[in-house]
């Protein structure tokens, strides 16, 4: 089995449901039958991500992510940054701290970090290194904390996927967030999951413009879909309208979960969400992807 949970699923400005994150857990039997998944993965982890784990970790079904009333990293094998806005990584200095230095007899802990080599070579030089860059009596590197693999985006080369349980595929898929002179011309990724044996797949969006050329094929062959929107109309968007994702087929909006909304969206104008697409994503509450 392979699950979802959203962390929040807020806007990057989002006060009321913490920044868009989401855990996904690969289980071999399911959560009600193991008291904690065989693997973890992270996509992203931003400003909000330490707290909204915090409260994660204190739900039912979740108390492996407890250590003490602490949050237990060592739990997290893995985080997947789709791309390098605060509300997708400013989490993960903490994480990396707190893996390396709280390990305690069993020693630091190097989760695996998986995107491409820009995000990744960018995450560290731009972001990171400058919290992180020193240890007692030499300089440090990112492979200090964290054991990169660098992904190549699906159909653009090898390696184009990671694992999970040898069973579920994570790929990348490019993004069309933000633009400096051209489309995808700014590292950004979408996920898609994908099962193995079954051929059946789920797709999360990450941040984008709305994108139905690009992403419009992954869209119709998921059996669900994660997808981030903006309720707000306004010019020349970096992410996806409501109004433009209500132009997509009854089929594929009726299979769609909305994220990274906006602090109004219990707005009683957007009452129709519920009719019109899969509803609105709620945190702390596990998505079954594959059976």
């Amino acid at each position: 089995m392979l699950t979802l949970t959203f962390l929040g699923v807020g806007s990057a400005f989002a006060k009321r449901n913490f920044q868009s994150n989401a855990l996904i857990e690969a289980w071999s039997a399911g959560p009600d039958k193991q008291p904690q998944p065989d693997d973890t993965l992270l996509i992203d982890f931003g400003a909000t991500g330490p707290l909204a784990l915090h409260r994660l970790k204190g739900e039912p079904g979740f108390s492996y992510l407890d250590d003490r009333g602490a949050i237990r990293y060592a739990a997290i094998r893995r985080i997947l940054i789709t791309h390098l806005h605060g509300d997708h990584i400013a989490g993960l200095e903490e994480l990396a701290s707190v893996s390396r230095f709280a390990g305690g007899h069993a020693g630091p802990v190097r989760p695996q970090l998986i995107s491409s080599q820009e995000i990744l070579s960018n995450l560290w030089d731009q972001s990171l290194r400058g919290g992180l860059g020193t240890l007692p009596g030499r300089l440090a590197a990112l492979e200090d904390y964290f054991s990169p693999c660098v992904l190549c985006a699906s159909g653009q080369g090898d390696p184009d996927r990671v694992t999970m349980l040898d069973r579920y595929a994570v790929s990348l898929a490019s993004t069309d967030h933000i633009r400096v002179h051209r489309k995808y011309d700014w590292p950004g990724f979408g996920v898609l999951l994908r099962n193995l044996s079954s051929g059946h797949t789920a797709f999360y969006s990450g941040d984008t413009r709305f994108d139905p050329e690009g992403l419009g094929e992954l869209m119709t062959r998921a059996g669900i879909i994660f997808h981030e929107v903006q309720l707000a109309d306004q010019p020349d968007p970096v992410h996806t309208l409501l109004s433009e994702l209500r132009t997509l087929p009854a089929a594929i909006r009726k299979k769609t979960v909305l994220y990274h909304y906006d602090d109004n969206w219990d707005d009683p104008a957007f009452r129709f969400v519920a009719d019109e697409f899969a509803g609105f994503a709620t945190p702390r509450t596990r998505y079954v992807l594959f059976e």
